[in-house]
C-alpha cells in the first residue's frame, strides 16, 4: 500500500483533514446548516424563534426555516446522526453542552475527512486522464490540497469544498465520457453536477461548463460533422434528465419552505429586510455598481483572487507562453475552468456582499479560482524545458508562496482580522495582516504591536477563539472546559499525525522522484 499513489493520496488528504480541525464548523452559516439536519430527524426547528430577525425566513403553517439550500444539510446528515448518539454516550455527560461540543467535533472531522479524501482520489484521476505522469499528477493533487484555498475551507466547513468535490467529480466522469462513450461515467458526472444544484442553485455554472468542455473535447475529436451531432444529442438526452431531476427536489424542497415552486430565497430575503430597513435602495440585494464586484476579487487587497491563490498567476504564465504546446484535453480545460471563473465573478458582482461577507478571500468565486490554480503546477513538471529556467524559479516561488498564505489562513479563526479591520479601516492588506498576527502571536506581543482592539472583546465566545491557535487541541486548553488529560491526549494525537503526514509526504516525494526518473520532460 505504502507504493501505491492512490492510498498515499487519500491518507494524507485524511491526515490533513485531521490535523488542521479545530473542533468548530468554522462559520454561522454552518452551524444553521446543522440544525437544519438536525430537524430532518429531530423534533428539533431548523430556526429557533431566539435566533430571529436576525436569521431565518418565515414560510409555510408560520414556521421558521434556514434560506440555504438543502446540499450541505444532506451531507452533514450521517455524521449528524452518529455526532448525537456518540454526546450522549455516559463518558460525555459531565461535558456535555460545554465547547466546542462533542458533536461538532464528530461533524467536522467526519465530514471533512471525507470531502477531503474523495477530493484528493477524483483529482488523481482527472490528471491521470488528462494525460499527466504519476509524478506530476501527485504533485497536482498536493498543490489543491495544500497550496489552494481549499486548505482553508477544510478547515472552516463553509460549502465550498463540496462544491469543489462535485464540481470536479463531474468535470472528471464527463470528460472520460468524451473520451470512451461510456454511459455510466456519463451518469456518474451528471449526477454529481446536478447534486450541486442542491447546495446553491448558482452552480448551473459549473453545469454549464462541464457542457462546454464536453463540446471542446468532441469538437477536437469528431469535428464538425454528424459524429459531432450525434454524441451531443447523446449528451444533452443522457445529462438533461438528471439535471432536471435535481432541480425538481430542490423546487419542491422550496414549496415545501416557502409555498412556492418558482421563486427562491433572495426574494424572500430582499422582502424581509426591506420591511425591517426601508432605506435600503429598492434593487436589494443587488444594489453594487457592477464595476465595484467585478473589480473587487481582482484587484482589492481584501478579496484578490491573485492574493489568495497565487497559483493561478502561475496558471496564466504558463497557459501564455507554452498555450500551443498544450495538450488539447488540457487546452480545453483551462479555457472552460477560465470561463467559469469570468462567469461566477460577473454573476455576483451587483450582490450586496459579492465576496462572500465573513469568509477568508471571496468565497463565491474562490472554488472555480482553485480548479484553474491547482494545474500549474502538473503544468509546470511537465514543461519545465520548454519554459526555462527563469520561469521555473518564479513558478517554486509562486509554490512556496501559496502555501505560506494558506498555513497562515488555518493560524486563527478568520473573524480575527474582520474585528481588527474596524479600528484599521479599509481597505486592509488581509494577508499582510494575517502573517502579522502570526508573528506577534507567537512572540506573545499582539499588544505591543497594536493588534488588539476593543472590537475583539465585545463577544466574549469570539474573543476566546480568536486569540488561540485555531486547532482543536489549542482550543480545547484555551476553553479550558476539557479535563486535562483529554487536552494532552489531544495533543499528543495531534502531533502524532503531523509525523505521520510527513512520512507520507517523504514516501511521496520518493515516488515522484522514481517516476521523474523513468520520464522525459516535454519540451
Amino acid at each position: 500500500m505504502l507504493r501505491n499513489p492512490r492510498f498515499l493520496l487519500g491518507l494524507a488528504a485524511a491526515l490533513i483533514a485531521i490535523v488542521t480541525q479545530s473542533g468548530e464548523l468554522g462559520s454561522a452559516d454552518t452551524m444553521h446548516r446543522l440544525q437544519t439536519a438536525h430537524s430532518f430527524w429531530t423534533s428539533e426547528p431548523p430556526v429557533f424563534p431566539n435566533e430571529y430577525p436576525e436569521f431565518g425566513l418565515y414560510g409555510r403553517g408560520g414556521k421558521l426555516y434556514d434560506w440555504y439550500g438543502m446540499g450541505q444539510s444532506l451531507l452533514m446528515l450521517p455524521m449528524d446522526i452518529i455526532a448525537t448518539g456518540i454526546e450522549r454516550l455516559p463518558v460525555f455527560r459531565n461535558y456535555r453542552g460545554n465547547d466546542p461540543s462533542v458533536r461538532s467535533i464528530v461533524v467536522s472531522y467526519g465530514t471533512n475527512i471525507l470531502v477531503n479524501v474523495l477530493t484528493a482520489l477524483v483529482c488523481l484521476r482527472f490528471l491521470l486522464l488528462l494525460g499527466f505522469g504519476t509524478r506530476e499528477s501527485i504533485a497536482g493533487v498536493l498543490a489543491l490540497l495544500c497550496c489552494t484555498t481549499h486548505l482553508h475551507y477544510t478547515q472552516n466547513m463553509m460549502e465550498n469544498n463540496y462544491i469543489m468535490l462535485l464540481t470536479l467529480t463531474g468535470l472528471t466522469f464527463q470528460y472520460e465520457w468524451a473520451r470512451s462513450g461510456e454511459r455510466r461515467a456519463l451518469l456518474i458526472g451528471s449526477a454529481a453536477l446536478g447534486l450541486n444544484l442542491l447546495t446553491r442553485l448558482t452552480t448551473v455554472l459549473d453545469l454549464m461548463a462541464g457542457g462546454l468542455l464536453v463540446v471542446l473535447l468532441l469538437w477536437g475529436q469528431e469535428g464538425h460533422g454528424r459524429g459531432l451531432w450525434k454524441r451531443l444529442f447523446t449528451y444533452a438526452k443522457t445529462t438533461l434528465p438528471v439535471y432536471a431531476g435535481f432541480l425538481l427536489i430542490d423546487r419542491v424542497y422550496q414549496y415545501h419552505r416557502f409555498g412556492s415552486f418558482f421563486n427562491t430565497y433572495v426574494s424572500l430575503f430582499a422582502q424581509k429586510y426591506k420591511q425591517l430597513d426601508p432605506s435600503l435602495p429598492p434593487n436589494y440585494p443587488f444594489e453594487t455598481p457592477f464595476h465595484v464586484g467585478f473589480l473587487g476579487p481582482l484587484i482589492t487587497p481584501e478579496k484578490s483572487i491573485f492574493l489568495f491563490d497565487p497559483l493561478i498567476v502561475l496558471t496564466i504564465i504558463v497557459s501564455v507562453l507554452i498555450w500551443k504546446r498544450i495538450q488539447p484535453e488540457v487546452r480545453a480545460y483551462l479555457a472552460s475552468v477560465f470561463l467559469l471563473v469570468l462567469a461566477y465573478i460577473c454573476f455576483y458582482a451587483k450582490y450586496t456582499v459579492w465576496s462572500g461577507d465573513f469568509a477568508w478571500g471571496d468565497r463565491y468565486v474562490s472554488t472555480t479560482v482553485e480548479l484553474a490554480a491547482f494545474i500549474s503546477v502538473p503544468l509546470l513538471l511537465r514543461y519545465r524545458a520548454a519554459l526555462g529556467k527563469p520561469v521555473s524559479i518564479v513558478g517554486l516561488a509562486l509554490i512556496v508562496i501559496s502555501t505560506l498564505i494558506q498555513l497562515a489562513s488555518l493560524a486563527f479563526w478568520l473573524p480575527l482580522e474582520i474585528y481588527q479591520m474596524e479600528t484599521m479601516g479599509h481597505p486592509t492588506f488581509v494577508i499582510g495582516l494575517r502573517l502579522r498576527n502570526v508573528v506577534a502571536f507567537a512572540l506573545g506581543k499582539m499588544e505591543q504591536r497594536g493588534l488588539n482592539n476593543h472590537a475583539m472583546t465585545e463577544d466574549a465566545w469570539d474573543y476566546v477563539h480568536i486569540t488561540t491557535w485555531n486547532f482543536l487541541p489549542f482550543v480545547l486548553r484555551r476553553v479550558g472546559e476539557a479535563p486535562a488529560w483529554v487536552v494532552n491526549v489531544a495533543f499528543a494525537l495531534w502531533i502524532s499525525c503531523i509525523g505521520v503526514f510527513a512520512f507520507i509526504l517523504q514516501r511521496l516525494a520518493s515516488m515522484m522522484r522514481t517516476a521523474d526518473a523513468n520520464s522525459a520532460p516535454a519540451y
